[in-house]
């Protein structure tokens, strides 16, 4: 029994392996976010408790209860923040994809061309996707 436990890390190697379920850049960009964020959080718990602790004077339940509101409070805007600018840094593709699509959203509200509009659709869909190939389906009219 305990020889096949050994091999279930093997296994799942074999698996992130055979099936690329490997992506680096996104296993980076979120441990760089996760830890800065989690390094600020703290940062603030302590501020908090200490602040609170000297104003209310050895009162150290409130001040535990008030920086736990406040730490909790932080975590996802923060993380929010921290995922942007990592993103940047870590993963242009989806920034500068995300950013293609914006503009071709703002492009699209001003065009009535049917023909020039489903030409720029492949264009941003080839340059941030990439695709072998490209087809659009549209219903008759």
């Amino acid at each position: 029994m305990s020889v096949l436990v050994a091999f279930i890390p093997v296994a799942c190697g074999i698996a992130i392996l055979r099936y690329r379920l490997y992506d680096l850049d996104r296993i980076i960009s979120r441990t760089a976010a996760y830890a800065i964020v989690t390094e600020c959080v703290q940062v603030v718990y302590a501020l908090v408790v200490t602040s609170v602790s000297r104003l209310f004077d050895g009162s150290s339940t409130w001040a535990v209860a008030a920086a736990t509101l406040v730490a909790a409070a932080l975590v996802r805007p923060l993380l929010y923040r921290m995922q942007r600018v990592v993103d940047r840094r870590f993963n242009r593709e989806r920034v500068d994809g995300k950013r293609a699509v914006e503009e071709f959203g703002r492009r699209l509200t001003d065009e009535l061309d049917r023909d020039r509009t489903l030409s720029e659709l492949i264009a941003v869909s080839r340059r941030t996707m990439a695709p072998q190939t490209v087809s659009v389906w549209i219903p008759p009219e």
